[in-house]
């Protein structure tokens, strides 16, 4: 099964009125977790990235001023998805999936449904009702240290997640023939292949 495991940061938490500033995203085998191939971009949103966003990710006006477009990114992120592949994302129904879907409308773009993961769905099978399902929180009780990656950039946040969830797969179903936890439906633009 291949798995892409993926991130976004974006100007702010509303997906109708911010916009998507960084894409990145890691294919892996599940039950092999190689490092595979890689895919990340900047994003050039139409509004300015705000200072607190800047000290949180470090991703800077300058850095996306030349980046894609919105639709560009969104279109090579969706080829390197490619046609048969499981999405997983760190709150992707929440969050990113809310993100994407927004883009697509707001710039026009058709979308295919691709089935997409929730990391925390791990965590909450693992750790029950206990609190803390950030991924600060899971890289802890995994005992992952994300020392020497950058938090809050999205090509960070994937190698951490994609440690993360990992372990958690092999706790929950070593063999990683089964998927543990419930699959969702999520959308990105619909590309020809």
């Amino acid at each position: 099964m291949n798995l892409i495991i993926f991130d976004l940061e974006t100007t702010g938490l509303s997906p109708y009125d911010n916009e998507i500033i960084q894409i990145a995203a890691m294919k892996v085998h599940a039950g092999r977790w190689d490092e595979g191939e890689y895919f990340d971009t900047f994003v050039r949103p139409q509004q300015r990235v705000p200072g607190f966003i800047t000290g949180l990710t470090g991703i800077t006006q300058a850095q996306v001023e030349r980046a894609p477009s919105p639709v560009e990114a969104l279109l090579n992120f969706s080829r390197f998805v490619g046609e048969e592949a499981m999405l997983i994302a760190h709150n992707g129904p929440g969050f990113d999936m809310r993100f994407i879907a927004a883009n697509c409308t707001r710039h026009g773009l058709p979308v295919r449904e691709t089935a997409m993961l929730d990391s925390r769905a791990f965590s909450r099978k693992i750790w029950g009702g206990r609190s803390g399902h950030g991924l600060d929180p899971i890289l802890q009780r995994l005992g992952l240290s994300a020392a020497g990656v950058k938090r809050h950039d999205a090509r960070g946040d994937v190698q951490l997640l994609a440690r993360a969830v990992r372990k958690m797969w092999a706790q929950l179903a070593p063999d990683f023939h089964s998927c543990p936890v419930e699959t969702r439906i999520g959308v990105i633009p619909a590309v020809a292949f």
